[in-house]
């Protein structure tokens, strides 16, 4: 019997094992998912160049059907996957590892692309750290308990509180999409006074939010870095269709050169593909503060996210290594 600790996985499960254990075909479609903000900018990249469709081509898969969608929060990119309404996702690490660890190795990353510093932000003046937060003092995270975020928070607690009080700030948390929850943050009546947020809505948090300032950096609890950004996908479909996973890996990385030599023309595509309306002189001046230019094909830091799952109960496997959740397309990567 399989016991789910986090109910937004339980509907999704049955459908895993459903989708898991169908035979697999070679596709010439091909669906991705992602979600709001310039962590993000490969994914846009990619689709504003045909980058995928220019290695698979290369590759010999002629004609590549590609779709892009866009969700708020991991919760329901993960639900697609596992109904077999997506194909790849590219979202946070404590999705992957949980989808890895409940299908048993069924799921598995591809290749990252960011890893720049989530930050958590409040407007509330008695908050100076952790230590005061309060059982009515709400925190947006994108998804409640398994959203990178809040698996973050979860590590930060039981650094601040100890170690057995990992999930001391869970119940302050409240699932909001990085828009909706920068929209609240601007509403001086909302009861959502902090959000721990990615770029660039700590960026405009802090320039249009009175009083917004960061309590905490991703950096601050892990040190090394996190990667937040992943494609992932099922076994599955990777080993039907090991020449898609290849084209993703090589438009991944050709993207992530083209935002390292012309950041400008990267910023303009993002503009374009997510009708960020912030002016490029902005985006590229968010690119120049630290860290921001962390778009990276390895994963970094994601065994430091996974002894934490293990140790907390939520993964009943422990990786020995980040190539557990990995494909071997990315094995020659510098992982962590």
């Amino acid at each position: 019997m399989i016991s789910i600790k986090h109910p937004q996985l339980a509907a999704g499960l049955v459908g895993a094992l459903l989708l898991l254990s169908l035979p697999a075909f070679a596709e010439t479609k091909l669906s991705v998912t992602r979600q709001p903000g310039i962590p993000y900018l490969p994914t846009h990249v990619i689709e504003k160049e045909k980058l995928i469709e220019k290695h698979a081509k290369r590759l010999g898969v002629n004609d590549l059907a590609l779709s892009w969608l866009t969700f708020s929060g991991g919760s329901a990119a993960t639900d697609a996957l596992l109904s077999g309404n997506v194909d790849v996702l590219n979202t946070g690490v404590g999705n992957l590892l949980l989808l890895w660890d409940r299908t048993k190795g069924g799921v598995k990353g591809i290749v990252a692309c960011s890893a720049q510093p989530m930050v958590l932000m409040t407007r509330d003046p008695n908050i100076k750290s952790l230590k005061d937060y309060g059982p009515t003092d709400k925190i947006a995270v994108p998804t409640v308990k398994v959203s990178t975020q809040a698996i973050l928070l979860q590590i930060a607690a039981a650094k601040q509180f100890g170690a057995d009080q990992w999930a001391k700030l869970d119940p302050n948390t409240v699932q909001l999409g990085h828009p909706d929850a920068y929209i609240a943050m601007t509403n001086a009546s909302h009861e959502v006074k902090s959000h721990f947020t990615t770029p660039p809505y700590s960026y405009l948090e802090q320039k249009n939010v009175p009083g917004a300032r960061p309590i905490l950096t991703s950096k601050d609890v892990i040190p090394e870095g996190l990667t937040q950004a992943h494609f992932f996908t099922t076994t599955k479909y990777a080993e039907a269709n090991p020449k898609v996973i290849e084209a993703i890996k090589a438009a991944t990385l050709e993207a992530l050169q083209m935002i390292k030599s012309d950041p400008k023309r990267a910023v303009e595509t993002y503009r374009e593909i997510s009708n960020d309306k912030t002016p490029v002189d902005e985006l590229l001046e968010l690119l120049k503060q630290p860290g921001m230019m962390d778009y990276d094909a390895a994963p970094h830091g994601t065994m430091r996210f996974a002894e934490h799952l293990f140790a907390s109960g939520t993964l009943k496997t422990k990786p020995a290594s980040w190539k557990d959740y990995y494909l071997p397309v990315a094995h020659d990567l510098a992982g962590s």
